[in-house]
């Protein structure tokens, strides 16, 4: 380790980066006369390829984040810029995302990027998350040898082995012929009751405080009737909603780019109209209007996928709170949900209130009919319940005659 204390880890923003360590002669650069983009070095090429997602804030800030984690790595610990990293510097690279030590410099609960408590980890990546960490540093560097920056990707053969096993892994939980892994990080009619209950608690004497609630109603509604992603939440605009004949559908564009639109509920409808009407706006859009679907309190502008997240857990801790004794299992799992499990909770309600599994697949813009039968209990429910018919003889259990 090559810095002197704790308190060296800074974001790259903030990072002095040495002429020797920028990138400039790296050992992996491709010949001057291929490059593509405007970029001199190595930071500059990040920022070049973070561009490309200018209308993909969510993807962007996953990209951003595991892009700035690899560069201050290479920086602090392998002493090499981006563009000298090989196969076997990678390999070191994985081996720490599951281990980032020392755990002092690099990891530490989560603070704001200008503190000095800042740290690029909470502590170590979990298998999920290391997964995704890899394909966003392999989209990084195959883009930086498509762009002519780069000679070759010594990322691609680890990703080969990674992917074999990964594919390997995804046929045993959905392998022809068997049922799916069923989705479970939703909440039930119990916890979504809960988060109502939390919701109309709320206290709304001060307009900011009817402005957080008002908001927060139209949240729920969104969640539960159309099932979105956090980070379309955070992209979209109120024009999204659109009348079409007579019906009013959503439009949006989710993963990969992909344009759909799906029907607004009656419900939803009015949902969007009183949220409007709060807002001092007309009750429904025009095709032109720019208004976020969730604006800031003290703004119009939007609010982020990552302060989104952040309302939602409060709210869900405290639903927590209003459920029974009997109920600590399912207090546990609220306290432990995030903004995506609402998606889960939309799509799963759309299964559990009847509607036929082709338009819920549509609904839930799911490629692959498989991934909507994971959201579809009913089975597993009348399996359980006949497991009831047997019962324990015991005899403790019978009366002393």
């Amino acid at each position: 380790m090559t810095a002197t204390s704790p308190q060296a880890i800074r974001p790259l923003a903030r990072t002095a980066i040495p002429e020797e360590l920028s990138g400039a002669v790296g050992d992996n650069r491709a010949d001057p006369a291929r490059l593509q983009i405007g970029a001199r070095n190595d930071l500059e090429a990040i920022s070049c390829f973070l561009a490309e997602y200018d209308r993909s804030p969510g993807t962007a800030r996953i990209y951003q984040r595991e892009c700035e984690r690899l560069m201050l790595w290479a920086i602090h610990e392998c002493r090499k810029p981006l563009s000298s990293l090989t196969r076997q510097d990678f390999e070191g690279y994985l081996h720490f995302l599951a281990d980032p030590q020392p755990a002092a410099f690099w990891c530490g609960p989560k603070a704001d990027r200008s503190s000095d408590a800042w740290r690029p980890f909470v502590g170590p990546l979990s298998e999920a998350a290391l997964l995704t960490a890899m394909a966003a540093i392999n989209s990084l560097m195959r883009y930086l040898v498509d762009a002519g920056y780069l000679a070759g990707n010594p990322l691609g053969l680890i990703r080969q082995r990674r992917r074999k096993l990964a594919a390997e892994g995804a046929a045993a939980i959905a392998a022809p012929g068997e049922d799916p892994a069923p989705i479970e990080r939703f909440l039930d009619a119990d916890m979504w009751h809960a988060v109502t209950q939390a919701v109309e608690a709320m206290p709304r004497q001060t307009p900011a405080q009817r402005d957080e609630y008002e908001r927060l109603r139209f949240l729920c509604a969104m969640l539960y009737l159309l099932a979105p992603r956090a980070g379309e939440l955070e992209s979209h605009r109120m024009n999204s909603f659109r009348e079409e004949h007579g019906l009013w559908w959503w439009h949006v564009i989710g993963k990969g780019a992909k344009r759909a639109k799906v029907p607004v509920p009656d419900d939803m409808l009015q949902a969007l109209v009183r949220y409007r009407k709060h807002l001092g706006l007309p009750a429904t859009p025009k095709r032109n209007e720019t208004t976020p679907l969730l604006v800031g309190l003290r703004s119009r502008e939007p609010i982020t996928a990552r302060r989104l997240n952040q309302i939602l857990k409060r709210l869900f801790v405290q639903a927590a709170a209003l459920l029974g004794p009997d109920q600590l299992h399912k207090a546990e799992k609220l306290r432990a949900a995030s903004a995506h499990w609402g998606r889960h909770t939309g799509i799963t309600a759309k299964v559990d209130a009847g509607m036929e599994e082709r338009y819920v697949q549509k609904d839930a813009r799911h490629a692959d009919r498989r991934t909507t039968q994971r959201y579809i209990h009913e089975e597993e429910r009348r399996w359980h319940d006949e497991a009831q018919k047997q019962r324990l003889p015991w005899t403790g259990d019978r009366d002393d005659a």
